[in-house]
């Protein structure tokens, strides 16, 4: 399945995922790449290259939208269809993590 697929099936990619988390609030390139790294303390971080395509494959989508143009820095934000396509994901997520707690439980076994 191509990575344009999807944003379509539900199921957002870690990069995806964490750059419509930022965006939350409006930010600029510069500024969802710090959040996520505050975000995650390090653990994941989204290099320029990567999030500038992933933010066009959002964009594309109605994912998200920019704002404004100033001094060469584009703002974006979430629209509600990405707010609904993140919400859906984290339920998915919720979902994958009780089903592993599960699991593990039957084995005696705590995280």
């Amino acid at each position: 399945m191509a990575r344009n697929d999807v944003l379509q099936t539900g199921e957002l990619t870690d990069t995806y995922y964490y750059i419509l988390l930022a965006l939350v609030e409006a930010r600029h390139g510069y500024l969802i790449m710090k959040t996520i790294e505050e975000l995650t303390k390090g653990s994941f971080t989204v290099g320029p290259a990567s999030m500038y395509t992933s933010i066009k494959k959002l964009l594309s989508a109605g994912m998200i939208e920019q704002l404004e143009e100033e001094k060469d820095k584009k703002t974006y934000i979430i629209t509600e269809q990405g707010i609904s396509l993140l919400k859906n994901d984290i339920k998915r997520r919720e979902e994958m993590i009780q089903q592993a707690k599960m699991i593990f439980g039957q084995k005696g076994e705590d995280f």
